[in-house]
């Protein structure tokens, strides 16, 4: 009843999405910039849109007359909150100098206000096309590129990309909603042959959902927290996934149980017992993790921390709560039509039906003979292991990244069509100019001449003056290449050292310089990435290593636990990197994605880590520890196999979206989990677990020989 109190007074957490939230939360060279910009030079502020016209047979006088039709249809009929420029007043013949040397193309520029919400400016574009489409006997806004007899448009540029961007992310909500609910119950269903168990997780992961989603409006709206279309994608993923995950460490310990118990009750109260420990544990590792990001200064970065962590929070505590319940209500009904029983059971069964209980036969169990080679063989195991992870982590240092927003998008997307068509047609640099602001340099021409033999620049503008203070002064640069690639951002260091050198030598302050535009942003991202990643790390790290010492109380297992997940991590970047680069022919990945996967990859691998070793934890203190370690990897294969495949599934549900940073991201974050689940967990841990022997225990008094825990049963036993 709460929970449906909440969603119909509360609002959800899509409708209070925020796709313009500051990019950085501290100020950088860029941002200081655009706040110069936006004071001192009024004409600059807005947020513009190139409307890239375009004829393979080149434009011809109609069709700019039509053009100039628009433009005046949309100044005698202006859209609220943009500003279209008066082509419809400047002569034909002075029109036909701005379009391409080939005769084919011609940008219009629209300037969008600056408060305008990402949403706002979708909508005024909508405006935009009908007025078009009354005016034009095809929509050019719909016309293929390969048409060649009609004249085509696309809208690029900042306003455009931005708009993409958005919808790209809204339209993969709900597909992505839906597949992995599917994903989730396909594995369901073949792991457990139930439909009735396959449902209680969803039903769990569902009611997490409707709590989660107004708890995350409210916070939205109250100005609390922000959030963007990608993080709520990614947080249904992970809530899925890692809800599925604790929800199947309780239900295949309370299937066991049954098997031995013939009370429900005293089954789930025991598996609750057995298993509550290490879900609360791995819950919490992921996050104490998820909550560190709330230290780093990119904005996409630290905006996952809350929700996120919410959305763990929650379902952990429904994992503890409302899943013990359904299996208590249900009990063997859970499992049907493969229910569990005792032994003594399954007589009284088989003599009901008037069958005959054959005596089961042993059965060769996959989860024990692994458990036999890492015990009994445990250095083959972790040379082989550390061998095969080791070759996939050299590959990680062969990684590209790129800080390019449009190489993310389909090639079919409005605004990357209109950037290739600037691209070939015009100076690329266009489409997004750097803009260098200096402060009292005196020399305005002396500088923009320098600018102007830079070997990376095509066109400057010539100097405008700031209209509060006179002595600051802009210059817009072109640069002669892509602006979004890496190797225009490699520039602006470049660039700036230049300018400062030549303020210093005008008699100025150097550091009165600012550098501003998409490329200087793009420059100020890499650079706060890399040094969120050296925070963050470290970070995570850390409280993971308290937690498990804390839980584990042996240093030793501590180190060797972080370390395994450490080189799955670059492991999994390495053959991400084989399969999108050598496979798909990717040529770089989004530059954040690495420290977005480590969260990822070290959190939610960890939790596996936890899992097994608690059991191997529980039986060293009645058996043997070889004996442990196989008993321990045999009783828990099944089930962090289980969930391995399924969380692995639901981050390859992104793969399926047309956006490339949620590929990239769902691929490599989907291999770091299978390395987990497939060789950290079953392989090397527990044969380093066999290595160490006794001393994984230290500084913790160390568990009982075999030997002396025979004798002792002996005793007990006499």
């Amino acid at each position: 009843m709460l929970i449906l109190a909440l969603n119909g007074l509360l609002p959800q957490a899509n409708s209070q999405k925020n796709e313009r939230a500051d990019t950085f939360l501290e100020e950088t060279d860029a941002t200081k910039a655009s706040d110069i910009i936006d004071r001192e030079f009024s004409t600059n502020k807005g947020i513009p849109a190139l409307l890239t016209w375009y004829k393979a047979s080149s434009l011809s006088d109609n069709d700019l007359a039509s053009i100039q039709g628009l433009t005046k249809k949309l100044t005698d009929q202006p859209i609220k909150g943009t500003f279209v420029p008066p082509f419809h007043d400047i002569p034909l013949p002075v029109l036909k100098n701005q379009v391409s040397k080939d005769g084919t193309t011609l940008v219009l520029p629209i300037v969008f206000d600056k408060n305008l919400e990402t949403a706002e400016i979708s909508a005024r574009l909508g405006e935009l096309k009908k007025t078009a489409k009354s005016i034009f006997p095809k929509d050019p806004f719909r016309t293929s590129l390969k048409d060649e007899e009609n004249l085509v448009v696309r809208v690029t540029g900042p306003a455009g990309v931005a708009v993409d961007a958005t919808e790209l992310f809204s339209q993969g909500d709900l597909s992505l909603l839906i597949g992995t609910v599917m994903i989730v119950l396909l594995f369901l269903l073949i792991i457990y042959r139930s439909p009735i168990l396959a449902l209680i997780p969803l039903v769990g992961v569902g009611m997490a959902y409707m709590l989660i989603s107004p708890i995350l409006g409210v916070l939205g709206k109250e100005g609390v927290i922000d959030y963007d279309a990608q993080a709520i994608s990614i947080m249904t993923v992970l809530l899925f996934g890692a809800g599925t995950d604790y929800c199947l460490f309780l239900i295949a310990q309370f299937r066991k149980n049954l098997r031995e118990e013939e009370d429900k009750f005293i089954a789930i109260r025991r598996a609750f017992s057995l298993s509550s420990g290490a879900i609360f544990m791995s819950g919490l590792t992921v996050v104490v993790s998820l909550l560190v990001l709330l230290v780093a200064n990119y904005g996409s970065v630290h905006r996952f921390a809350i929700p996120f962590s919410l959305a763990i929070l929650i379902m952990m505590a429904a994992s503890l709560s409302l899943i013990p319940a359904l299996l208590s209500i249900l009990g063997r009904t859970s499992f049907y039509p493969f229910v569990p029983r005792t032994e003594e059971m399954t007589v009284k069964w088989a003599a009901k039906k008037g069958k005959v209980v054959k005596a089961p036969k042993d059965k060769a169990n996959l989860g024990e003979y692994v458990g036999k080679v890492v015990s009994y063989k445990p250095w083959r195991v972790a040379a082989i292991t550390l061998i095969i992870l080791g070759v996939f982590a050299l590959f990680s240092t062969k990684m590209e990244t790129t800080y390019d927003t449009l190489s993310s998008f389909p090639k079919d997307m409005p605004s990357r069509e209109g950037f290739d068509l600037l691209s070939k047609k015009f100076n690329p640099g266009e489409l997004a100019p750097v803009s260098v602001i200096v402060k009292g340099s005196g020399s305005e021409a002396n500088l923009k001449e320098k600018l102007e033999n830079l070997p990376f620049v095509a066109e400057v503008s010539n100097p405008v003056k700031g209209e509060k203070d006179s002595s600051i002064v802009k210059y817009e640069l072109a640069l002669n290449m892509n602006p979004y690639s890496n190797e225009a951002m490699a520039h602006i260091p470049e660039l700036k050292k230049d300018v400062q050198s030549f303020i210093k030598q005008s008699g100025g302050d150097d550091r009165d310089v600012w550098i501003g535009g998409m490329t200087a942003e793009q420059y100020d991202t890499k650079q706060t990435t890399k040094a969120d990643s050296s925070l963050v790390i470290p970070l995570i790290i850390g409280l993971i290593a308290i937690l498990l010492l804390l839980y584990l109380r042996s240093i030793i297992a501590t180190v060797y636990l972080i370390g395994t997940v450490l080189l799955s991590y670059f492991s999994a970047l390495g053959l991400g990197w084989i399969i999108l680069h050598y496979g798909f022919g990717v040529e770089a990945i989004q530059g954040f994605i690495p420290l977005y996967a480590f969260v990822f990859i070290v959190a939610l691998g960890e939790d596996y880590n936890i899992f097994m070793i608690s059991s191997i934890w529980r039986k060293s203190k009645e058996m043997p520890l070889k004996r442990a370690i196989k008993e321990g990897v045999s009783e828990t294969g099944g089930v962090i196999t289980s969930a391995g495949i399924i969380l692995a599934a639901t981050f390859t549900v992104l793969t399926t979206l047309p956006i490339q940073v949620l590929v990239h991201f769902g691929t490599i974050t989907a291999i770091g989990i299978l390395l987990d689940t497939f060789i950290v967990r079953p392989f090397l841990v527990p044969a380093l677990t066999s290595i160490f022997g006794q001393w994984a225990f230290w500084p913790s008094k160390k568990r009982m020989d075999g030997v002396r825990i025979l004798k002792e049963k002996e005793v007990i036993r006499n």
